[in-house]
Parts: C-alpha cells; structure tokens; sequence
C-alpha cells in the first residue's frame, strides 16, 4: 500500500512571502520520508466547508511546476481538475508541460467541477451537471487522443479541435497516468471504468466497498479487467492521530482492495507533521498488502 500526500490549506505558510518556502519545505520532506505522490486541489477560492474563503489558494498547475523544481522524485497530481476551467487542448498542454518539466511525474486527476462560488466569483461558465459530464468525457478523449501519434481533429458535441498537436510529448510511458475523482455510481465510474488508471474515493472502508462492487459492474459491461485501475481513497486523518492510527486505518481500506491511501497536510507545520507522523508510516504501509480485485 502507498501512501500519498494532499495540500488543501496554505494558511500556514505565513502570507504570500512564505507560501513559496512553506511549499518547498513540505514538498522536499514529503519527498525525503518516501511519500510517492503530492497533490494540490484546483481551487482559486479556498472552500466555504474548510475555512474561509479570503483564505489563500494557489493555482495548482503553477504550484505543481513549482514543486517539480524543487523536488527530484516526487510524483505530482491535481486532486482533481475541473473540467470547467481549462479548455481540454490546453489542459492536455499544460499537463504535457508538467510531465516533460518534471521527468515524468506528472499525473492527470480530473472530475466533472462542483464549486459554483468560484465559478460565479471569476466569470467561469458553469454549465448544468449533465452538460459538465459530457465535457468531461469529451475531455478524456481530447487528452487521450492529443497524448497519442494522432494529430488530426476532434469533433465532439462541446469541442471542436482542428488539430489535436502536442509537441514535445509527454515523458510518461505511454501516457501520463489519468484519475478520475469522485464517487458518483451512474456516470463518474462508468468514466472511470472506460478511461482511467485510478480512481478516488472518500467515506470509510465499507463505502469504499460498496463504490469498488459498482465500479466491477462498469467494467465488466465494458469488458475491462478491474484490477488494471489503482484505488485511492482519502484518510480523515487529523492532528490528534498517531502512526498505529494510520496503519490501522491503512489495514481496514486494503482489506477491502484500496492500493493508496491519502492524507492531507495536517496543523500549522505540515512538513513537521509529514517527518513525525506520516513518515515512521510509510515503510510499515508497504508492507501492507491490498486485497487483490
């Protein structure tokens, strides 16, 4: 079992003059205690449900590109992008950039986009929830088809692509690895079934149970083999936890086929946290065998 490392909060970096530092520092030490990948939300206002939304958030390519720089194996990923926010040919550019830039690092997490504050508060159009599914489905396939020797155009109900060039291609062999966030039983998994190498969920371990069962159903009907997607789910971790709290939680989510478990930058000194809690946790999770799907 891996353990990964999710950045939801940057309050603690001490203002803008201390985000960049702050960043690096978790980062590097996320890195050096054998933590295998770093993700970031796609946000531009922090979220009502967590803090306040004046609280500061990073545009998440930027700060990924920014942790390449600052790190040697970290692997990176947005948990997960909003299909709303970024044309699909950019995006697939974009993340083409980040891979290239970090050796091969990056990887692609995206979902249908839920957060109506800031798409009202910036001017981004925010289409009904069904129109959202279909563009992202469109955008799976622009990514898929701009990550492949096929240059020529895409024409889908939402995009229309005169040419689907990506030059230099990405490092990633074949392509960057693609998760599809998000627990939705009728559309998210049916996507994920037929698009993605992993998937995230978040609840405890029997509702990660119930969401793996309906996801083995979409990939039979698409004649898909289960085993070949990577199940994440999200720890509930907080500052009160201890080492025997993560391993025994990481027990119950691959009891019931769950390969990598996150955890969020926890406290005001995440990085310290990361070295004191998560750290003596990585090298005993590993040893920890995921139930076989």
């Amino acid at each position: 079992m891996h353990l990964d490392l999710h950045v939801t909060r940057f309050d603690w970096a001490g203002g803008p003059s201390g985000i960049a530092r702050g960043v690096a520092e978790l980062a590097r030490t996320a890195e050096d205690v054998g933590i295998r990948t770093l993700s970031v939300m796609d946000h531009f206002f922090q979220m009502d449900m967590m803090a306040p939304g004046e609280d500061p958030m990073l545009e998440c390519y930027t700060a990924l590109g920014f942790v390449a720089g600052v790190t040697q194996s970290l692997r990176m990923r947005v948990l997960v992008t909003g299909v709303t926010y970024r044309h699909p040919g950019l995006l697939a550019k974009t993340m083409t950039t980040l891979d290239v830039l970090s050796g091969g690092r990056a990887e692609l997490g995206i979902g249908a986009a839920w957060y109506e504050r800031e798409h009202k508060g910036l001017g981004v159009p925010f289409p009904p929830l069904a129109e959202r599914f279909e563009r992202l489905e469109e955008a799976l396939q622009i990514c898929l088809q701009m990550w492949s020797d096929d240059n020529g155009p895409f024409h889908g109900k939402h995009y229309q692509l005169a040419e689907t060039l990506c030059s230099p291609a990405p490092v990633s062999s074949p392509r960057p690895r693609i998760m599809i966030g998000g627990g939705g039983e009728k559309k998210t998994l049916r996507l994920v079934a037929q698009y993605a190498d992993a998937c995230n969920f978040f609840g405890s371990p029997d509702d990660v149970a119930h969401k793996i069962d309906v996801l083995r159903r979409h990939c039979d009907a698409v004649g898909r083999d289960i085993g070949e997607i990577e199940v994440t789910a999200l720890l509930s971790a907080d500052e009160s936890w201890t080492v025997d709290d993560v391993l025994r939680a990481g027990e119950a989510y691959a009891a019931v086929g769950t390969a990598t478990v996150m955890a969020s930058a926890v406290g005001d000194d995440p990085a310290g946290k990361v070295e004191t809690l998560f750290g003596p946790s990585v090298e005993q999770l590993k040893q920890i065998e995921p139930l076989a799907l």
